[in-house]
Protein backbone atom coordinates (compact mmCIF):
# COMPACT_ATOMS: atom_id res chain seq x y z
CA UNK A 1 0.00 0.00 0.00
CA UNK A 2 1.37 3.32 -0.89
CA UNK A 3 -1.20 5.67 0.72
CA UNK A 4 -1.64 5.19 4.35
CA UNK A 5 -5.20 7.27 3.95
CA UNK A 6 -8.00 5.01 4.03
CA UNK A 7 -9.87 7.15 1.36
CA UNK A 8 -9.29 10.58 -0.42
CA UNK A 9 -9.51 13.63 1.33
CA UNK A 10 -11.27 16.02 -0.60
CA UNK A 11 -10.77 18.74 2.12
CA UNK A 12 -6.92 17.61 2.67
CA UNK A 13 -5.77 20.75 0.18
CA UNK A 14 -7.14 23.48 2.25
CA UNK A 15 -4.97 22.90 5.21
CA UNK A 16 -1.87 23.71 3.11
CA UNK A 17 -3.80 27.18 2.06
CA UNK A 18 -5.24 28.36 5.30
CA UNK A 19 -1.24 29.89 5.91
CA UNK A 20 -2.29 32.27 3.07
CA UNK A 21 -5.38 33.44 4.61
CA UNK A 22 -5.37 37.10 6.11
CA UNK A 23 -5.05 38.00 9.42
CA UNK A 24 -8.51 37.34 11.13
CA UNK A 25 -10.22 40.20 13.11
CA UNK A 26 -11.13 40.25 16.72
CA UNK A 27 -15.21 40.01 16.51
CA UNK A 28 -17.12 42.42 17.91
CA UNK A 29 -19.05 42.33 21.17
CA UNK A 30 -22.76 42.22 20.44
CA UNK A 31 -24.88 45.07 20.64
CA UNK A 32 -26.49 46.14 24.10
CA UNK A 33 -30.09 45.56 25.01
CA UNK A 34 -32.11 48.26 26.14
CA UNK A 35 -31.64 48.63 29.70
CA UNK A 36 -34.58 49.80 32.07
CA UNK A 37 -34.08 53.30 33.51
CA UNK A 38 -31.44 53.27 36.31
CA UNK A 39 -32.47 53.47 40.11
CA UNK A 40 -30.84 57.28 39.88
CA UNK A 41 -33.91 58.96 40.00
CA UNK A 42 -36.33 58.14 42.54
CA UNK A 43 -40.36 58.53 42.15
CA UNK A 44 -41.64 59.45 45.31
CA UNK A 45 -44.92 57.26 44.99
CA UNK A 46 -47.24 54.72 43.08
CA UNK A 47 -50.69 53.26 44.44
CA UNK A 48 -51.31 49.76 43.29
CA UNK A 49 -54.92 48.34 43.32
CA UNK A 50 -57.46 45.80 41.53
CA UNK A 51 -60.33 46.71 39.80
CA UNK A 52 -63.20 44.71 38.05
CA UNK A 53 -65.32 46.72 37.46
CA UNK A 54 -66.39 47.50 33.58
CA UNK A 55 -63.97 44.59 32.53
CA UNK A 56 -66.09 42.10 31.80
CA UNK A 57 -65.74 40.66 35.59
CA UNK A 58 -61.68 40.07 34.66
CA UNK A 59 -59.29 41.54 37.82
CA UNK A 60 -56.92 43.86 36.32
CA UNK A 61 -54.16 45.91 38.28
CA UNK A 62 -53.92 49.21 38.15
CA UNK A 63 -50.71 51.51 38.50
CA UNK A 64 -51.53 55.26 39.14
CA UNK A 65 -49.70 58.30 40.52
CA UNK A 66 -46.60 57.32 38.85
CA UNK A 67 -44.49 60.86 38.61
CA UNK A 68 -42.72 59.28 35.42
CA UNK A 69 -43.02 60.80 31.62
CA UNK A 70 -45.44 58.84 29.09
CA UNK A 71 -42.28 57.48 26.92
CA UNK A 72 -41.24 56.02 30.11
CA UNK A 73 -44.71 54.76 30.88
CA UNK A 74 -44.21 52.45 28.16
CA UNK A 75 -40.77 51.03 29.17
CA UNK A 76 -42.17 50.23 32.46
CA UNK A 77 -45.28 48.86 31.01
CA UNK A 78 -43.13 46.38 28.89
CA UNK A 79 -40.42 45.50 31.71
CA UNK A 80 -43.45 44.47 34.02
CA UNK A 81 -45.21 42.77 31.72
CA UNK A 82 -42.34 40.94 30.91
CA UNK A 83 -41.45 40.44 34.84
CA UNK A 84 -44.75 39.19 35.94
CA UNK A 85 -45.78 37.37 32.83
CA UNK A 86 -49.34 39.01 32.06
CA UNK A 87 -50.85 41.59 29.22
CA UNK A 88 -51.29 44.99 30.26
CA UNK A 89 -51.59 48.72 28.53
CA UNK A 90 -51.06 52.32 29.14
CA UNK A 91 -54.37 53.88 30.05
CA UNK A 92 -53.85 57.83 30.25
CA UNK A 93 -51.50 58.48 33.59
CA UNK A 94 -51.78 54.24 34.67
CA UNK A 95 -50.18 51.30 33.51
CA UNK A 96 -53.39 48.42 33.26
CA UNK A 97 -51.41 44.78 33.90
CA UNK A 98 -53.96 41.71 33.45
CA UNK A 99 -54.58 39.75 36.58
CA UNK A 100 -54.06 40.41 40.32
CA UNK A 101 -50.64 41.19 40.80
CA UNK A 102 -50.89 42.85 44.11
CA UNK A 103 -48.78 40.62 46.43
CA UNK A 104 -45.36 40.77 43.97
CA UNK A 105 -45.63 44.04 42.27
CA UNK A 106 -44.37 46.46 45.35
CA UNK A 107 -40.85 45.02 45.11
CA UNK A 108 -40.78 45.19 41.77
CA UNK A 109 -41.69 48.62 41.71
CA UNK A 110 -39.61 49.24 44.75
CA UNK A 111 -36.35 47.62 42.61
CA UNK A 112 -37.52 50.16 40.18
CA UNK A 113 -37.08 53.45 42.11
CA UNK A 114 -40.41 53.84 43.52
CA UNK A 115 -39.74 55.23 47.20
CA UNK A 116 -43.68 54.10 48.70
CA UNK A 117 -46.05 51.68 47.51
CA UNK A 118 -49.75 51.27 48.52
CA UNK A 119 -51.44 48.89 48.03
CA UNK A 120 -55.20 49.40 47.72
Amino acid sequence: MADDRPFHNPFGVLSSLKASLPERAAPEPPPEKAQPPSNARTIPRAVVRLERAGRGGKDVTIVEHLAIAPADRAVWLKALKAQLGCGGVVEGETIVLQGDHRKRLPALLTARGVKKVTVG
